[in-house]
């Protein structure tokens, strides 16, 4: 499937090495004003060698609109985007013409397709995210309306974690750093690692602030399964945790329960959700990234005959995905958010009749 969400429908389009990538972005309600300019900053954002810790392939990333809005507002109908690739460099990609890379996808889309495209990974490229971001700016504009922000930034790298958290600080860090005591270690860790022909994993913490209570499924389009599923569609993205996490299995009941008090929660271990619906409080999803597999060390692999083979890697390459995923996370929380919002509106009568009723 190349296609996510209920109500609000995004379907993305290209390959690394094609001549573009972009999405369809369906249901989007007519009278949306499209700021054009804040869909282009987002995907400045992610937008490839732009330093050090991220690859050196310079994309400009400029997207371009083809449809679904009119004179500055959507129309109701789909949203066409497209980004076109500029930089390609598919001669780094010949020696891995006949060959599987260790920790790509090469071999599985070997083994469903029976074909593949070498280049870059093709379709399975984190290049595709562009699309996403620039969808996911979209939903950030739909519930910026509801007065819903999403922000996220790098919460650990390379087993160095944060201590405290600062989403403002991470808007303005190279590194998207939650915690500028700890960004120093960090980015010396990415830096070793590139210098080393290696790479480094990392994880994203992603919040949203002002969402109401109510949004959300109660079995089979929960908030935090629907919130998983997006992050866990990510590249490289091998672990996701929903407030507490992992951590909430190691407490006692009497320990994770978050208090309710008349002004709200007294603590907010559920990440702000429960029995898959928003309880009002603001949600905390934290994304876990494996090492990038792109590495310039020598490697054991297989050729598409079963041959055993050494090889080296060339091209250009993140040594941290984790950095750009950042933007990623943020847009795909907006979609999921957006999308559940629109999902709730037949949710009552009242609802309903306050469309409806004349």
């Amino acid at each position: 499937m190349n296609t996510f969400g209920h109500r609000l429908r995004m379907s993305t389009f290209g390959e690394s090495h094609g001549r573009a990538i972009g999405c369809v972005l369906d249901g989007v309600p007519a009278g949306l004003t499209i700021d054009e300019a804040f869909i282009q900053n987002q995907l400045d954002r992610r937008r490839p060698g732009q330093s050090a810790l991220t690859t050196g392939r310079k994309e400009p990333d400029r997207v371009e609109i083809l449809s679904g809005v009119f004179e500055g507002q959507s129309t109701g109908t789909p949203i066409a985007m497209v980004i076109y690739n500029t930089d390609q460099k598919s001669r780094d990609y010949e020696n891995v013409k006949k060959l599987f890379r260790p920790g790509h996808a090469d071999y599985t889309y070997w083994q469903k397709y029976g074909i593949r495209d070498y280049r870059g990974g093709g379709r399975s490229s984190a290049r595709e995210t562009a699309a996403r971001v620039a969808a996911g700016a979209v939903a950030q504009l739909m519930l910026s309306e509801l007065g819903i922000r999403v922000e996220a930034g790098i919460v650990e790298i390379d087993g160095i974690a944060a201590e405290h958290y600062d989403f403002d600080y991470a808007r303005s860090s190279r590194l998207y750093a939650l915690d500028p005591v700890t960004e120093a270690a960090q980015e010396a860790a990415v830096l070793r690692a590139k210098e080393a022909h290696d790479s480094v994993g990392g994880a994203v913490l992603t919040r949203a602030t002002g969402v109401p209570a109510g949004l959300g499924e109660p079995l089979y389009a929960k908030l935090d399964a629907v919130l998983a599923e997006a992050m866990m569609g990510i590249n490289a993205a091998k672990a996701v945790e929903i407030g507490a996490g992992v951590r909430s299995a190691r407490l006692k009941g009497s320990e994770n329960n978050d208090p309710i008090t008349p002004k709200g929660f007294a603590s907010n271990q559920s990440g702000g959700i429960l029995g898959g619906i928003s309880n009002g409080d603001e949600i905390y999803v934290t994304t876990w990234f494996k090492p990038t597999p792109s590495i310039f060390k020598e490697q054991e692999t297989i050729t598409t005959d079963g041959e055993a083979i050494r090889y080296k890697l060339k091209g250009r390459h993140d040594p941290c995905v984790a950095i750009r995923g950042v933007v990623v996370c943020e847009a795909m929380m907006a979609l999921s958010l957006a999308d559940m919002a629109l999902l709730n509106l037949g949710s009552r009568m009242e609802h309903l009749a306050a469309i409806y009723r004349r």
